[in-house]
């Protein structure tokens, strides 16, 4: 271990007095450290002493350290409760014209392929696929040639939730903005993961309980750029202006207008102190060293994949040398993720198990998901949560 990925694992141990036996579970939900906890808590106590709206906090520090991760502003961000509640925020909201063609990779997740296909079907939008290669990364070449097609607009997974692939979003998001073409990236399996800045997307789209350790109940939309045919799905008072009009103009025509920027998304009501936790945790993101904790979960990956490919005939089903930390496995004949993880659970391991669901484009049946966190000691991941039935070893 070198002397950095050495700092890193006790700096990220060492702000947990507790965590979880054996915890391999980041993409599912992560550890907040003892500062994040305390926030949320102190939180939740003024609002207790002072009454809910006299305790709003000021999130301005929270949203420029989150925004600078993407190269963005504090005005760029809005708060929601989930990644799914922001993408429907954005999408809904989205003035895309009947027959507007919009590109998305087979592994994209399992909501948002729910909600693109509403928004299809409600508006008349023409859902098409982009290529992909053998490991189901994004054929750029192939996106080329979509683009010079016609696309309105790109969606695409950073990470999937069920294959650590990482997806060359910059190579996108130039040719997205090319093309003029807006791009959305889905950053719930990347932000605090893999490197994200240099992606010019027009939209993140992300959460608070994997990657950046924060609380649960928080998700995020990054807009640093808003057009005029960007507005929420279903527009707020807090992010919008009523427009008193006067009478005989018909005025119960009239529409709200949207503040400036990405507030127009952000819903009011919420857990306010789950987004104080992760500006806390975001904090301690740009404390501990994006490149360097990037440096340290990409060697995490690499270690379980290398020990774990062929134990007990599973197989990993990224490249083994992807610069991840999302590790997933593919059973052999007789064995599923679901007895896999309940083997891993008695040996004191806890990971996950990934539905079709996730990924139903991609997905054939339930994978495996191992996820070290960037504290993970490496006599964790020689424990293999994987191994062969007892009467199969």
């Amino acid at each position: 271990m070198t002397g950095q990925a050495a700092r890193i694992a006790a700096a990220w141990r060492s702000a947990r007095s507790v965590v979880p036996p054996g915890h391999l579970d980041a993409a599912g939900c992560n550890v907040p450290s003892d500062r994040v906890l305390d926030a949320v808590v102190a939180h939740l106590r003024l609002e207790r002493e002072r009454g809910g709206y006299a305790a709003v906090p000021d999130l301005t520090t929270a949203k420029s350290a989150l925004a600078a991760l993407v190269g963005a502003g504090p005005g760029d961000v809005a708060f929601l409760e989930s990644g799914t509640a922001a993408m429907a925020a954005l999408l809904g909201g989205w003035r895309l014209a009947p027959g507007s063609r919009v590109g998305h990779v087979r592994t994209e997740y399992g909501s948002t392929l729910m909600l693109l296909r509403h928004l299809a079907a409600w508006r008349g939008w023409n859902l098409v696929e982009l290529p992909v290669d053998g490991d189901a990364r994004l054929d750029v070449e192939g996106l080329r040639a979509r683009l010079t097609a016609g696309l309105d607009l790109v969606i695409v997974s950073h990470i999937g939730s069920h294959r650590g692939v990482v997806q060359p979003a910059g190579e996108i998001g130039t040719l997205c903005r090319a093309a003029e073409v807006p791009f959305v990236l889905d950053v719930c399996q990347s932000l605090g993961h893999v490197e994200v800045r240099g992606a010019g997307a027009s939209a993140y789209v992300g959460t608070s309980r994997k990657w950046l350790a924060g609380p649960r109940g928080v998700g995020f939309l990054i807009v640093p750029g808003v057009t005029p045919a960007m507005d929420a799905a279903a527009p707020t008072l807090g992010g919008h202006l009523w427009n008193e009009p006067s009478p005989g103009t018909g005025g119960e025509r009239a529409l709200p207008e949207p503040l400036p920027g990405a507030v127009r998304y952000e819903s009011s009501e919420g857990a306010i102190a789950a987004r104080v936790g992760l500006g806390v945790a975001v904090l301690e993101y740009h404390a501990l060293g994006p490149s360097a904790v990037h440096a340290r979960l990409a060697d995490r990956g690499r270690m379980a994949r290398a020990l774990l490919d062929g134990a007990g005939g599973w197989r990993v089903a990224e490249p083994l040398e992807e610069p991840s930390a999302l590790v997933t496995l593919r059973p052999p004949p007789g064995d599923t993720a679901e007895k896999a993880a309940a083997r891993a659970a008695a040996a004191s391991l806890l990971v996950s198990v990934v539905p079709t669901g996730r990924a139903p484009l991609d997905l054939r049946e339930p994978v495996l998901r191992v996820s070290p966190p960037p504290g993970t000691p490496d006599e964790t991941l020689h424990v293999r949560p994987a191994s062969s039935p007892p009467d199969a070893s």
